[in-house]
């Protein structure tokens, strides 16, 4: 049994410690007083309230409600539910009213307040039920701002006492005592993300492609930075995103609300996903190694001095058509002289669990077989789980394919090892569909109405996780009358009785003690090893990208003797991508040779430059033709050609050197 909340805090305007320019927040109280054993007080949760800065406002504001995620030092999260609304500030209306003293003494009425000042309940928590702790913060504003006859000291211990079962598909049907009926659902598996809707969502907001992209972004360890005008929609794309990395898990600074006082962060070396407002977009657009998607206009921004390393093919042309049918059903039909009736979309937390279904497949195909490349090292006290990159790669044949390897050297896929490494352990969805499902999505590649029954089954099972009983208790939580926070005089939020909650939450907790533990038994078994690695690459794609590379090379090759500048420019990139394969760091050398046999041997010094960066990427990777063959190769051609360019060119004079050691 896990506590539903960990710490209840009001947290108000500081007036002693104004601030220069914008204001500052202070906490009034917190429930319970004392810090628990296994869970310190949050420090700074008052800059995470007004993350835009505290400020007082000519009108009284609609109030809100957003989660902030905070990490500890032992990366344990928190979730902090913040439910702000305004109230009339006391301090500058006193002024006020001594300033017109005359005047209010004529007319004998109370003037309604100018300036109101922004409040804070916040509801901190290791569990992440959002919509229970904004039904559980938004039951005690109404008992408040309608005067309700309950006891606001009763509300906050019972939700201070309030224990919930662990995962496993329980409920927990509770109340804390103003006429509500709450019920928490557990999930299934606690190794699976809860999503609601948030998928669905970033997809909406972004398309297609730019999830796509944010995704290889966070995969390779690139910095990513959200920026919306809504705080609850930077929580929801930011863990939307982290979502779809399932089953790895990301391991870098996580910051869905970052603070404008904390804005520096964003200039940190480490990868990260942090949300800011929009009102700070122009401040972040002056970063030059930070992926920004703006939620509000569906547009991501990639600086040139990154190099986005996407999914290898066929896997990145089938997740697209996959997305491309579950989000836009009629595509396939657009054309039709005599289409069917209008394909409806699936309601929107189950097109949620389609498109994490979609990404769950695109898992299993990448990590086929990654057990039979774990190598348990028993010499230690503790066995060590290896996992051998390079045998992975070479039999998926993607060797040289940037993105898996940067995926298999990253500390998301080290966790992974660690923790789905042991071969007796309790498994989950990915296990069963990594180990008996990869042939099935092979053979259904090519057949769209397949795929998409696959992708459903899949998806009913993580809706299931998320909702495994059908049949939801009936539940009522009382909302404030309608137009409440607009009313003219509203008395300040009291100050709560902290002796009264301090007993009350004892009471409930000696209650709590004697009642059956609800934990659940993890069941845990072998863990299936699935079907063997094997290439990912069909061999006719394998040919045509082959033949491709080396019509390249020989075109940019072509171009630099025929002193073709803009064309060569326009291939060099290209070419320079195609010598990281061996094929194509062949054909650079007969090339050349085929050069020095027909003595087309006049170089400026532009064409010398581009030569030389081919060389250079080629000696890069040692061990496919033989660096003595390529010396052999590229020295006869150095020796006569580039004898008057070797005191204008340093980097050259390193590569000549390096080639007729290798050479000899």
């Amino acid at each position: 049994m896990a506590r539903l909340a960990d710490y209840f805090i009001v947290v108000g305007y500081d007036h002693e410690k104004p601030g220069s320019g914008a204001g500052l927040g202070k906490i009034i109280q917190r429930f319970p007083q004392k810090d628990w054993d296994d869970t310190p007080f949050p420090q700074g949760i008052e800059l995470f309230c007004q993350p835009g800065g505290w400020q007082l406002s000519r009108e009284r504001k609609q109030p809100t409600f957003f989660v902030v995620v905070l990490t500890d030092i032992d990366s344990d999260r928190h979730y902090c539910s913040c439910l702000t609304f305004y109230e009339a500030e006391i301090n500058l209306q006193g002024t006020k009213k001594e300033e017109t003293e005359g005047e209010v003494e004529v007319s004998g009425l109370i003037q309604p307040a100018e300036v109101f000042a922004p409040k804070s309940l916040v509801l901190v928590s290791r569990l992440d039920y959002p919509e229970i702790f904004r039904a559980c913060l938004g039951l005690i504003y109404t008992v408040y701002v309608d005067s309700l006859n309950v006891s606001l000291e009763s509300l906050i211990a019972n939700l201070c006492a309030c224990l919930v079962p662990a995962a496993g598909g329980s409920q927990k049907l509770f109340s804390l005592g103003a006429g509500d009926r709450q019920l928490i659902q557990t999930p299934l598996h606690d190794s699976l993300p809860v999503t609601g809707t948030s998928v669905a969502l970033l997809f909406q907001q972004l398309g297609i492609q730019n999830v796509l992209s944010l995704f290889c972004a966070v995969l390779t360890e690139n910095k990513v930075l959200f920026h919306s005008a809504s705080f609850q929609r930077l929580s929801d794309a930011c863990r939307a995103l982290e979502s779809l990395m399932f089953p790895l898990k990301y391991s870098y600074p996580y910051i869905p609300i970052l603070p404008a006082q904390l804005l520096e962060v964003l200039s940190s070396p480490t990868p990260f996903i942090i949300g800011v407002h929009s009102v700070f977009k122009t401040d972040v657009h002056e970063l030059l190694d930070v992926i920004i998607a703006d939620l509000d206009g569906g547009t991501i921004k990639i600086p040139e001095c990154i190099h986005l390393s996407s999914l290898p093919e066929p896997l990145l042309q089938q997740t697209q058509a996959a997305l491309s049918l579950i989000l836009h059903p009629d595509l396939e039909v657009a054309d039709h002289a005599f289409p069917p009736p209008r394909t409806a979309l699936s309601h929107s937390k189950m097109l949620d669990k389609e498109v994490r279904a979609v990404f769950l497949r695109l898992f299993a195909q990448l990590f086929q077989g990654y057990r039979s490349c774990l190598q348990l090292i028993r010499i230690h006290a503790e066995p060590v789980i290896h996992f051998h990159k390079t045998a992975f790669l070479g039999q998926r044949g993607l060797v040289e394919n940037d993105f898996l390897t940067k995926v298999l050297n990253g500390m998301a896929f080290a966790g992974f090892v660690s923790e789905r490494g042991p071969p007796y352990r309790s498994c989950d969805l990915f296990d069963e569909v990594v180990a008996f499902e990869v042939e099935r999505i092979k053979v259904e590649e090519n057949n769209p109405m397949k795929m998409i029954k696959h992708v459903r089954e899949l998806a009913e099972q993580l809706f299931k996780n998320e909702n495994p009983n059908p049949h939801m208790a009936f539940q009522k939580v009382p909302r404030p009358t309608e137009g409440s926070h607009l009313r003219v005089h509203i008395l300040p939020f009291p100050k709560i009785n902290e002796t009264r909650v301090q007993e009350l939450i004892q009471e409930n907790l000696a209650k709590n003690q004697n009642a059956p533990p609800a934990s659940r038994v993890e069941k845990k078994c072998v863990v299936p090893a699935g079907p063997p690695v094997v290439s990912i690459m069909d061999k006719v794609t394998t040919v045509f990208n082959s033949a491709q590379r080396l019509e390249v090379v020989r075109n940019c090759i072509s171009f630099i003797f025929e002193n073709k500048t803009l064309e060569t420019e326009k291939t060099l990139p290209a070419a320079l991508r195609a010598l990281k394969g061996k094929a194509a760091r062949q054909c650079l050398t007969d090339e050349l040779g085929l050069h020095v046999q027909q003595n087309r041997a006049i170089l400026d010094h532009q064409q010398f430059d581009y030569i030389i960066r081919m060389m250079n990427c080629t000696l890069q990777y040692p061990g496919t033709i033989g660096q003595a063959e390529a010396g052999q190769r590229l020295v006869p051609y150095l020796q006569n050609r580039v004898k008057m360019n070797w005191y204008w060119w340093p980097s050259g004079i390193r590569v000549l050197f390096t080639v007729k050691r290798l050479g000899k």
